[in-house]
């Protein structure tokens, strides 16, 4: 089961809400508004996706490291790995 099954609901309706803004800024693309303005709700879904991307890592870490870090041993060590390149990629952007 992955981590965030818990709040799956809320992540498919951050995703959608975020889907919904994509499709109004493709919109705002067809009907010539002003570049501005397109520009305002781009980094609005930027910063709708960098959110639900950290409530995700979130859940990864209080649910599947914290159980690889209680069973020990070389599960452990690959989900932290994994984590960090998580975190890694999640700052690049």
């Amino acid at each position: 089961m992955a981590g965030y099954g818990q709040h799956k609901e809320d992540i498919i309706r951050r995703l959608r809400r975020i889907e919904g803004q994509v499709r109004g800024v493709q919109r705002m693309v067809d009907e010539d508004v002003y570049c501005i303005d397109v520009l305002t709700q781009v980094s609005a879904i930027n910063a709708a996706l960098q959110s639900c991307a950290v409530a995700l890592l979130d859940e990864h870490l209080s649910c599947c490291v914290t159980e690889a870090i209680a069973q020990g041993g070389d599960q452990a060590k690959a989900k932290v790995g994994e984590a960090s390149k998580a975190i890694a990629r999640l700052i690049r952007t």
